[in-house]
């Protein structure tokens, strides 16, 4: 793990001990580019800080520690509550027919072996995760499970549910809103849950 809170100061909001909830989302650019933004966006202020970053080849950054919470969710209770996990991932993707890829917002190509393509909240293509990521990811979620006393539950799936809020486990940004994409729709919540329970 590269523990990113030592050497660079970011703008954390509060620190809570009891914690109920892991939050996956993605970081909707590459990796390099997402950190920079957590660094240096909003005047080197920005208030919406994960806990821990995995790449897609599963290395694993901290941010800040498992008490620290940010403006995340923007839901104060939730944010205080939980713990925050972005997953490497570009989300929805754009055809591009000039060029024949695939792009994000922002413009960045796609260099995935094979789009994953879903209908779902307006968008048909998405990014997909690496199983090194799902490894790290399920490695890590143990880890804070235990550290924190949180079920290894999960809600089991990325669409909005009005029972999220008092659900303790691990649940996805896209599980608080529909305008969040992510988790998005190639993340493989049946594995999760079955290595969760090994």
């Amino acid at each position: 793990m590269v523990d990113l809170s030592k050497s660079i100061e970011f703008n954390f909001k509060g620190s809570n001990k009891e914690k109920k909830q892991i939050i996956l989302a993605e970081s909707k650019r590459n990796i390099k580019d997402y950190i920079n933004s957590l660094k240096y966006r909003y005047n080197k202020k920005n208030p919406y800080l994960p806990n821990f970053i995995i790449s897609k080849n599963g290395e694993i950054f901290k941010i800040m520690s498992e008490e620290k919470y940010s403006e995340f969710i923007r839901i104060k209770d939730v944010d205080k509550n939980s713990i925050i996990i972005v997953l490497e991932n570009l989300g929805c993707l754009k055809k591009n027919p000039l060029e024949n890829c695939y792009i994000n917002w922002i413009g960045d190509i796609y260099k995935g072996v094979k789009v994953f393509e879903k209908n779902w909240r307006d968008e048909i293509f998405w990014d997909t995760y690496t199983n090194e990521q799902m490894t790290s990811l399920v490695n890590l979620v143990n880890i804070i499970c235990k550290e924190f006393n949180i079920p290894k539950d999960t809600i089991g799936h990325n669409v909005k549910s009005e029972e999220v809020s008092s659900f303790k486990g691990v649940v996805s940004k896209s599980n608080y809103d529909t305008l969040f994409k992510d988790v998005n729709p190639s993340f493989d919540f049946k594995f999760l849950e079955k290595q969760l329970q090994k």
